[in-house]
């Protein structure tokens, strides 16, 4: 897909057509859109993107979370989504505090999501409301805080 001036990219514009308040801002980078979306809209933004026929982002090939620590809100969540149809990716992203990393879950609009968001939950602490299993993935069930947390200590905890 061509370069397009920010903010005139035909799928942000049918979000904004949507609902202006799920568009919080938009980041061009590099051929890549990334749209920022308040968190209480993440899960109406999914919903609309996969089942409008013109965008069809039915394919959400990975969640990858970021630490900001120590800057707030501290944490990015980030979905990497893909329309198979039209050959098309777009991020979005989500920010959340620091305090209480707390997101709604994508699994029942993309059940690839689950084990996703488990990672996320495991090794950043980063909770996702309504997800039907959120539990450890990789670390084990006695570990004692978040591995990829930049405050988490080189050494774990003693």
């Amino acid at each position: 897909m061509p370069s397009q001036e920010v903010g005139k990219n035909p799928v942000v514009e049918k979000l904004r057509d949507w609902d202006s308040q799920a568009v919080a801002e938009v980041i061009d980078f590099r051929g890549e859109t990334t749209v920022v979306v308040p968190p209480e809209h993440l899960l109406g933004a999914c919903e609309f993107l996969v089942r409008n026929r013109d965008l069809a982002f039915t394919y959400l090939s990975d969640i990858t979370p970021v630490d900001r620590f120590p800057l707030e809100p501290r944490f990015e969540v980030n979905y990497h989504l893909l329309s198979l149809d039209r050959r098309e990716r777009l991020r979005l992203r989500v920010r959340l505090a620091g305090a209480e990393p707390i997101v709604r879950s994508v699994t029942s609009v993309w059940p690839t999501a689950n084990w996703h968001e488990r990672e996320a939950f495991d090794l950043f602490g980063i909770r996702f409301e309504g997800h039907p299993d959120l539990t450890r993935i990789l670390m084990p069930d006695e570990w004692e805080g978040y591995p990829l947390r930049k405050d988490y200590p080189v050494e774990g905890y003693r």
